[in-house]
């Protein structure tokens, strides 16, 4: 396919024309990049930001270190929420840290 398009090039060099396949190929190269990268990882920040919206107290969740935690508190209007991590051990994080919800075993 690159051979056909280098010929294509370079006859259009002889000629003196415009070259439309290098345009052509940058579009496709920036179409490829698009579909295959940019819209799935947008896709998947919007997931995770509803996730985070619909947070509730009680609700077993992880952290991006991988703790497992039961949200205590969501202090409405602050960056942060406290999670249960054992039975009574707090902790606070910063809400952009809850990545997925989780089940947590029980410790005996």
């Amino acid at each position: 396919m690159f051979t056909l398009l280098q010929a294509a090039t370079s006859a259009a060099a002889k000629k003196g024309g415009f070259d439309w396949t290098m345009i052509i190929m940058i579009v496709a190269m920036f179409a490829i990049v698009y579909f295959f990268m940019i819209r799935p990882q947008r896709k998947k920040q919007k997931e995770i930001e509803n996730f985070r919206k619909s947070l509730t107290i009680g609700s077993k969740v992880i952290t991006a270190s991988g703790v497992y935690g039961t949200i205590k508190s969501l202090n409405e209007g602050e960056k942060y929420l406290t999670i249960e991590v054992a039975k009574g051990v707090t902790i606070q994080i910063d809400r952009n840290y809850v990545y997925a919800e989780g089940s947590q075993q029980q410790q005996q």
